[in-house]
């Protein structure tokens, strides 16, 4: 009993240090768009100017992602995630007193650095501190600080930004990062792969980062530069070839920077898939929502964020109870039931039309975010019990690495999408009638939303056979591949 007690006593405390690094981190990420006028008026900046603080930071956040195992186990993952919550606290102190929106986005782009380390290190310190039969609840409530930061994260913006300036989006995460650093200090083990260091792949270190930041910026420019401009076609030829040299690299590499051997585990390699397409449907969402009750039926900022915040908080509740349930009922229906639902509740949004209540939008995004909460933390579970103990460090970095870039292409195809249909559905609604009509406008750009939501709803579609290829692992074989280097 006494033994019981300690472990629930530890578990308590490693999720207690995870969840508040991990919370600050996506917080921050959410915060910063509702103020993005307040940064126009101080600084004098045009709208392009601080969009850098949300590309730059997205940006970095996911290049770092492929060096985490490395680091991770040459330090441990404790000091790793000590030293990134140390970066994070620094720069969001230093973006209080930026003097000129250029430095603010330089510390803004460094702040992503250490939040894109912050990510990874939690879901692995998850796999390496807490015992199997606890993994998949401990990953719920991983999934919970992941799902509570973008509930609150617009209103609580739009409410400090109001109240008390811009600054108070950075000074909120002071507290929160000298908690989640003390805690961790105190409360995470300390734990290091035994054996002697690997070297570190220099080369391979910085064709990753070029790749990755190649292929994300081009695919979140290439809709304001136009993708067959001189700088997507560059950006994309660039961040292919140094993507295809450094996966020959690592795959041929005894002691590789990021160990891409994960894929051979076929239950990891389908539920990343699984993932991605998850991920999408949850970008569409937040991408073409906003637009929809802003741009279209002219809602407020606020009035936006009250309308998403139902959906927000039912996904965020739900993960502890999926937690439980997967210990219960596995991976397969949770997966299966929240791809449904999301399949189901798109389809709806696709029918969305100029004269579409508030109430009715709310309610098919709860739907949509129920569904993305019975599936998320299931499907990440899976894939990641899949793989043995030491190589959970890389399979975290691959994962937050491919849904960074994922979730980048998907804003980027959807708003080219988005324009592209909406300038078609208003020629063709603008023969005989006023061209420059307001309503017309809004009627194109409703239809374009339409059809954003149907590609969405396809591409959700093709998850659902992919689940059953996750019903029945082989026993004995989940952590076989590797165990041993090769």
């Amino acid at each position: 009993m006494n033994n019981q007690t300690a472990r629930n006593s530890s578990f308590w405390l490693i999720i207690l240090a995870i969840f508040f690094g991990n919370f600050m981190t996506i917080l921050s990420s959410t915060t910063i768009n509702v103020a993005f006028p307040v940064f126009m008026k101080d600084f004098q900046a045009e709208v392009g100017t601080v969009q850098w603080m949300i590309t730059g930071y997205l940006l970095t956040t996911g290049v770092v992602a492929p060096v985490v195992g490395y680091f991770g186990d040459k330090w441990s993952y404790k000091y790793l995630y000590v030293f990134a919550l140390s970066g994070f606290t620094l720069f969001s102190f230093l973006s209080t007193i930026a003097w000129s929106i250029h430095s603010l986005i330089a510390f803004r782009i460094l702040q992503g650095v250490f939040g894109g380390l912050i990510i990874p290190t939690t879901m692995t310190m998850i796999y390496q501190f807490i015992e199997k039969e606890q993994q998949a609840f401990a990953m719920s409530l991983w999934s919970l600080s992941s799902m509570l930061a973008p509930a609150f994260g617009p209103t609580l913006g739009g409410w400090l930004t109001g109240y008390f300036g811009w600054q108070s989006l950075f000074i909120i995460n002071l507290p929160i990062g000298i908690i989640a650093i003390t805690v961790a200090l105190k409360c995470l083990p300390y734990h290091r792969q035994s054996g002697k260091l690997k070297t570190f792949d220099l080369p391979g270190f910085i064709t990753v980062i070029l790749s990755s930041a190649s292929i994300i910026l081009a695919f979140s420019e290439g809709n304001s530069w136009g993708w067959t401009s001189w700088q997507t076609l560059s950006l994309l030829v660039v961040g292919a070839s140094m993507l295809t040299y450094f996966i020959r690299r690592e795959l041929s590499l005894k002691d590789p920077l990021l160990n891409l051997k994960v894929f051979r585990q076929k239950r990891f390699t389908f539920s990343l898939i699984i993932n991605c397409t998850i991920t999408i449907s949850l970008y569409s969402g937040t991408f073409l929502i906003p637009v929809f009750l802003q741009d279209i039926q002219q809602s407020t900022p606020l009035l936006t964020a009250l309308v998403l915040l139902p959906g927000s908080l039912v996904m965020a509740f739900l993960s502890p109870v999926v937690g439980k349930l997967y210990t219960k009922v596995g991976p397969f229906w949770l997966i299966l039931s929240g791809i449904l639902l999301m399949v189901i509740s798109t389809w709806e949004l696709s029918h969305l039309t100029l004269a579409a209540t508030h109430v009715y939008v709310a309610s098919w995004m709860t739907l949509r975010y129920a569904g993305i909460a019975l599936a998320f933390m299931p499907v990440t579970n899976a894939g990641m019990s899949a793989i043995s103990k030491e190589y959970t460090g890389h399979a975290s970095s691959v994962t937050n690495w491919v849904r960074q870039a994922t979730g980048a292409l998907a804003i980027a195809i959807f708003s080219s999408l988005l324009g592209a249909r909406s300038a078609t559905h208003l020629k063709a609604l603008a023969r005989g009638a006023e061209a420059g009509s307001s309503l017309l406008k809004a009627q194109g750009m409703a239809m374009g939303v339409q059809d954003v939501f149907l590609a969405a709803t396809l591409i959700g579609v093709i998850a659902i056979p992919l689940t059953f290829l996750l019903k029945k692992p082989r026993a004995g074989k989940a952590n076989a591949v590797l165990r041993a280097k090769t």
